[in-house]
């Protein structure tokens, strides 16, 4: 596996998917999944500069690098994922719809596997649900960037005990990773911590946000 470079990170690494993702638009995200689609259904869905230039989160945390130069190219992929509210619920074009992490475990995983989840809300109270997973789900949590203004994207795995684990030390990865424009080997959630490129920004993540570990056991059950 290769050292890091700038084209491995943030908005370098983006254009790579978009460039990637640009000449095969219909490529379907998940080979296993036709559920969630194309990356791009029919044209590009860019969202306006003028709204990206002050876009922020609810919270008022920055919108990370990538997930804005994404939103330049296209917003359908994470629409059909349930980042922005349905027209007629906003007041506003392009409003970001984020949930706690248990009520965003319950939404994908049902009431009974994602319960557990809700002990975690208070730690992650801003997340967006991505494509991935069958019987695990991925999310980005916002929070402190790390060094390229990324925040993390876990996997909530409840195959045995429901956990949540380090996956990709920002959307620029999870990206590049589900589009197929970088390597990965190894097995498991967090194997990217192992990666030479990637190491030093997932352990970041995982003192920001595990305690300094790379997965979490969620058993705190609701009674």
């Amino acid at each position: 596996m290769t050292s890091s470079t700038a084209a491995d990170h943030g908005i370098a690494l983006t254009e790579r998917v978009i460039a990637a993702v640009e000449a095969d638009p219909q490529r379907l995200v998940l080979d296993y999944d036709r559920f969630v689609g194309p990356w791009v259904e029919g044209e590009a869905e860019p969202v306006p500069g003028e709204v990206l230039d002050g876009a922020v989160f609810p919270s008022g945390r920055p919108l990370p690098p990538s997930l804005r130069r994404w939103l330049a190219y296209d917003s359908s992929l994470l629409r059909r994922s349930g980042w922005f509210r349905p027209a007629e619920e906003s007041v506003r074009s392009w409003e970001f719809a984020p949930l706690p992490l248990g009520e965003l475990a319950v939404v994908a995983l049902g009431e009974g596997w994602g319960a557990p989840f809700g002990a975690l809300s208070e730690r992650f109270d801003e997340c967006f649900l991505l494509p991935g997973g069958s019987d695990s789900r991925r999310v980005l949590a916002t929070g402190e960037p790390d060094a390229y203004g990324e925040y993390p994207v876990f996997a909530l795995d409840v195959d045995d005990l429901p956990c949540i684990e380090l996956m990709y030390p920002g959307l620029d990865v999870y990206l590049a990773d589900t589009a197929g424009v970088i390597g990965r080997s190894g097995n498991g959630y967090s194997a990217l911590a192992g990666d030479p490129r990637y190491s030093r920004r997932m352990l970041t993540q995982a003192r920001r946000y595990l305690a300094g570990e790379l997965h979490e056991l969620c058993l705190d059950w609701p009674e």
